[in-house]
């Protein structure tokens, strides 16, 4: 019989990115945290795998990426097989410029990608929130960008608030942050987010029976840290 693969969605479905967090700290050594991030629609969290896109400063002698452009870098990160991606997109230095709006972003909406994550900002908050897509940022932007910052790579290993994401890894954002997990990880990570979440539930617990008195004194020891 053939072996069923589990959905990464559904692993990590019920949990929160601070649980993942958590988790991600248990297991590896490395920071995996964003903070900081709006998004135009924030009661929607965003997972799935990344695809990357690499944000330079803007060169007019870099003929390649002037002659792709927005598109041809999209095309060439998403690759033959778009649906549920996500399309992350490093800010090449300039959190502050625009790296995508309603037009451009359009793409995600058509490709059926799961969103987009930036530490840049975006435009057109309006028509983004009307997308079926997450997306999460630095924030809104108004001004065009696409004269100081421009897409050079993709699928290449990123930067992206203090963070490495390589391709592939899972992306996991919410109105707390994200949180970045290898994909060889993810199924231990919501395992332990999981059991996080079962401790949280029984401190918390503890937490209501606790006797004040005893707390003051330090005859009754804390349950968390």
């Amino acid at each position: 019989m053939a072996e069923q693969k589990t959905d990464p969605r559904a692993l990590v479905e019920g949990l929160s990115c601070a649980s993942l967090v958590d988790a991600m700290g248990r297991h590896h050594g490395h920071r995996a945290h964003i903070l900081s991030l709006v998004s135009p629609s924030p009661e929607r969290f965003l997972f799935g795998p990344a695809v990357t896109m690499s944000y330079l400063p803007y060169r007019d002698d870099l003929t390649e990426a002037d002659q792709l452009g927005f598109g041809g870098w999209f095309y060439r990160a998403v690759g033959d097989a778009p649906r549920g991606k996500v399309l992350v997109m490093s800010s090449g230095g300039y959190p502050e410029h625009s790296h995508g709006g309603g037009t451009k972003l359009s793409r995600v909406q058509n490709h059926g990608l799961a969103g987009v994550l930036t530490d840049g900002r975006l435009r057109d908050f309006g028509e983004l929130a009307a997308y079926d897509f997450s997306a999460w940022c630095a924030g809104e932007a108004t001004h065009w960008g696409g004269d100081t910052v421009a897409p050079a790579a993709a699928n290449v290993p990123i930067a992206i608030g203090g963070v490495c994401v390589i391709p592939g890894d899972y992306v996991y954002a919410d109105s707390s942050g994200a949180v970045v997990i290898p994909a060889r990880s993810l199924s231990e990570i919501a395992a332990e987010a999981r059991r996080i979440d079962t401790e949280d539930e029984a401190n918390m617990a503890r937490i209501r029976d606790e006797d004040p008195e005893k707390m003051r004194t330090g005859r009754q020891r804390s349950t968390e840290q």
